[in-house]
């Protein structure tokens, strides 16, 4: 099992959950157009979500996400976006990722058990994504 960060383009062919993730990149590269950059982060939450649905995707806005230690609850996350039921999206808006940003994201693929979680980040010109894959 490979950890750590993973280019969308580094393996274009065999990208779990390929279409979902391209379907929310292309949602955010939309929605950093309209409204724009330079608002806060639930802003994009929701529009994300709006482009998403309209796109014709599942997305849950603040999924709890539950984390368990010997099946007794000891903490929780609250993802920005469950896409598809397959990708966790956090959202940020700053001017770079720093090593918490991705952290919380790993955190919340092992909390969910899922594989494939998505970072994007409105706070720039231009909208950046990575892509995680646990």
């Amino acid at each position: 099992m490979k950890h750590g960060l993973e280019a969308a383009e580094e393996h274009p062919v065999h990208l779990l959950h390929r279409e979902a993730t391209e379907k929310i990149i292309g949602a955010a590269l939309e929605v950093h157009q309209q409204p724009g950059y330079g608002f806060l982060e639930r802003v994009y939450q929701r529009a994300l979500q709006v482009e998403l649905v309209r796109r014709g995707c599942s997305a849950e806005v603040e999924t709890r996400i539950q984390v368990l230690c010997k099946g007794v609850v000891v903490g929780d996350y609250d993802a920005d976006l469950l896409v598809d039921s397959c990708v966790v999206v956090e959202i940020k808006v700053a001017a770079d990722y720093d090593r918490h940003d991705e952290a919380q994201l790993l955190n919340e693929l092992k909390a969910t058990g899922l594989k494939v979680g998505l970072l994007l980040n409105f706070g720039r010109t231009k909208v950046a994504h990575r892509r995680l894959v646990f």
